[in-house]
């Protein structure tokens, strides 16, 4: 039988360490120790290894006063490092090369990064370039456009507020807004359509069509196409729902799997 066979049970103590940390969510961001063993049906000695070990090792961190484990600094620069050495690009290019394709449009998938988006993905369609430079790594500002749009607007304003409003807002061209009560409406409006649409405001010489990424529970960044208004392909915003349904696609693709429940080892078998 062949030993690298994926039928085989994965080793016990680093499926546990591996489901621990996955039950770490936007809606579970601490833990305890006598709550993992609860929740896990594990006993206190062997959830309190499970953390302290974690967090020697920097997946964890710990309050020195509630003794609550959070989320550790090892983890962002796994994740930092996969994002910029092109395995998040790898991952969701496929996705967005089928809605270029049923759209005729470019597709690109941007996450956020500060008071901006920023591409990490794109896949260009249609018969003119979007734009005459690369676009992955291009960023795109939180108050114009329908690709930053379509995240910012499913942020509290209370984070607008503190990402956005700090520094004068730039104009690139007369169909900017740059009035804030202007853009909170039309942060509102995309909120409620669940879409973001923008004609000109960031580059005058293209259309988009956003949709958010969610992933658990929470804005992540964005799925847009765009074209060159020279083109003549009908009206952009007949491709929402695809730009809908890709950045499902891409939620599902970067949402880890629910950790199964932790068991402790079975007893051996006598002979």
């Amino acid at each position: 039988m062949d030993k690298g066979s994926g039928s085989r049970p994965p080793l016990q103590t680093v499926d546990r360490a591996l489901s621990v940390l996955l039950s770490f969510t936007g809606r579970r961001a601490e833990w305890g120790v006598m709550e993992l063993a609860e929740e896990f049906d594990l006993d206190k000695s062997t959830a309190q290894r499970l953390l302290a070990t974690l967090a020697a090792r920097g997946f964890l961190s710990t309050d020195a006063y509630t003794r609550r484990y959070r989320l550790g600094p090892a983890l962002w620069r796994i994740a930092s490092a996969w994002e910029r050495q092109g395995g998040m690009a790898a991952l969701v290019e496929p996705v967005l090369a089928e809605l270029a394709e049923e759209a005729s449009r470019t597709a690109v998938f941007a996450i956020a990064d500060g008071a901006h988006v920023r591409a990490v993905a794109a896949v260009e369609g249609g018969g003119v370039p979007m734009r005459n430079h690369p676009l992955v790594g291009e960023l795109y500002p939180a108050h114009a456009g329908a690709t930053s749009r379509a995240y910012f607007a499913f942020l509290s304003a209370g984070q607008r507020q503190a990402l956005m409003y700090s520094l004068p807002l730039a104009r690139f061209n007369d169909l900017t807004i740059h009035d804030a009560t202007l853009i909170e409406q039309a942060m509102s409006e995309a909120a409620t359509a669940g879409w973001a649409y923008s004609d000109g405001e960031y580059d005058f010489d293209t259309r988009a069509v956003a949709a958010p990424v969610f992933v658990a529970g929470r804005p992540i960044g964005s799925v847009s196409i765009g074209e060159h208004k020279s083109e003549r392909l009908g009206d952009i915003r007949a491709h929402k729902d695809a730009v809908l349904r890709t950045a499902n696609a891409i939620a599902q693709l970067l949402s880890p799997r629910a950790p199964a429940a932790l068991s402790s080892p079975a007893p051996e078998r006598t002979r």
